[in-house]
């Protein structure tokens, strides 16, 4: 598990937070234990752990200076919405028994058997929320949709979800499908006008009898 070095911070006030800020750290808090404690984490530690993950609601220790390390989640991150630095965190402490809720992404795993047939693999949730104890907790969800043929979808309650893992969204929220693609549906289309078009077997020969016919006379 990861581990980020944190400092007990004293000062507070909005002039002391955004001083902190510019010094290159993340004003943060950790609850859920005896009392709050008002930590700060280096910006750029944390940044870099970040992108290692998938999801941002992850375990990870805390080494505070002073007090020893603590295994927390993450459980919020503010975001500067311009410059996307990272403005605050909250970390929650837990224990084995801690039930987390988190929103984790979802990944899908194969290639459907409709989009070998020609079909179009949409997903439309990509991510979901779960509850977990912290020994369960997965980094993301992975759905396996190499099943699905062409007009097939996955739901939330297809999902295998991992053993300890309870997904919060209704079991019917959509989550894939298969389409047909543009090409195939225009495809389609052609071949049915085609064949309303074409004679019906004999129907050229006949007329062309009732002609000849006519000329005789």
């Amino acid at each position: 598990m990861a581990i980020i070095e944190a400092t007990l911070r004293q000062r507070t006030g909005s002039g002391a937070i955004n001083a902190m800020r510019r010094e290159g750290f993340v004003p943060s808090v950790i609850y859920g234990a005896t009392e709050n404690k008002n930590i700060k984490v280096h910006q750029k530690t944390f940044r870099d752990l970040l992108n290692t993950k998938p999801s941002s609601q992850v375990l990870i220790d805390l080494d505070v200076e002073g007090v020893g390390e603590t295994q927390v989640f993450i459980q919020d991150i503010q975001f500067d919405a311009i410059s996307g630095a990272i403005l605050h965190a909250d970390f929650l402490a837990v224990t084995d028994k801690t039930l987390l809720t988190a929103k984790l992404p979802i990944k899908l795993r194969g290639e459907p058997a409709g989009v070998k047939a020609g079909g179009l693999l949409e997903q439309l949730v990509h991510s979901t929320k779960i509850k977990a104890l912290p020994k369960d907790l997965p980094l993301q969800i992975e759905a396996d949709v190499t099943p699905l043929e062409i007009a097939d979808n996955l739901t939330i309650g297809g999902i295998a979800f991992p053993e300890g893992v309870t997904p919060v969204l209704d079991s019917r929220v959509l989550v894939a499908l298969v389409a047909k693609t543009r090409a195939a549906v225009s495809e389609g289309t052609a071949e049915k006008a085609g064949e309303q078009d074409a004679p019906e077997e004999g129907a050229e020969g006949d007329a062309t009898a009732e002609a000849g016919t006519e000329e005789a006379k």
